[in-house]
């Protein structure tokens, strides 16, 4: 690109210059991804991005998402994709957190992502759940964006995984200090259900 397009790709970045550390710090937590949105809150026209594209600074990974070149390439990079597309508010959940935590030995066959409100993009492969996130609900890990452990076995517990993968996701978790018997067994309280009896059987509170 030439000195006057870049200028002109500049001028394209709706009137605010861009701040690369502020891209950085969009997308240092994610391993170095971030969306298109993401970049223009930081001064970034798209067409400024098909520059650093070419000229080797951001890779695209998928339509609306990139990712800049001196993060390496995250081996879980399907799963960052996946929850970035789904929008804002979105996390990597139910099975698919459990991969992420490696957690039993369940082998989710697509990506699963609780989106906080309906989402009508769909997407081959990712199996999209809508429920309220409230900020303790999630974390990162790895550069995701995923369900806690608490809420990640009330999800998979009440959309019916076997339950001996929840109990030994359950166990797992204890035994390598993600969670501690207060913590899940105050959200298995809360919970109630399934997510419950299960919590409180694996706990050794099921009196039945």
């Amino acid at each position: 690109m030439s000195s006057d397009a870049l200028h002109n790709a500049h001028k394209a970045s709706r009137g605010k210059p861009p701040d690369l550390d502020a891209l950085y710090a969009i997308a240092e937590p994610k391993a170095g991804y971030f969306t298109a949105s993401e970049a223009a809150s930081a001064g970034y026209s798209r067409s400024l991005l098909a520059h650093h594209v070419r000229s080797g600074m951001l890779d695209r990974v998928q339509h609306g998402v990139y990712r800049l070149r001196r993060f390496p390439e995250s081996p879980r990079a399907d799963l960052i994709i996946a929850q970035l597309r789904a929008g804002e508010g979105a996390a990597i959940s139910h099975e698919s957190a459990l991969e992420v935590y490696d957690l039993s030995d369940v082998l989710p066959g697509e990506v699963h992502v609780t989106v906080p409100r309906t989402a009508s993009r769909r997407t081959r492969g990712v199996r999209l759940h809508t429920s309220p996130l409230r900020s303790e609900d999630v974390t990162i890990r790895d550069g995701i964006t995923v369900t806690v452990v608490e809420r990640t076995i009330a999800d998979v517990a009440r959309s019916g995984l076997l339950d001996a993968l929840v109990l030994q996701a359950i166990e797992q978790a204890l035994e390598r200090g993600l969670t501690t018997p207060s913590r899940i067994g105050r959200f298995a309280d809360l919970r109630g259900g399934r997510a419950k009896r299960l919590i409180d059987r694996a706990l050794g509170r099921d009196r039945s």
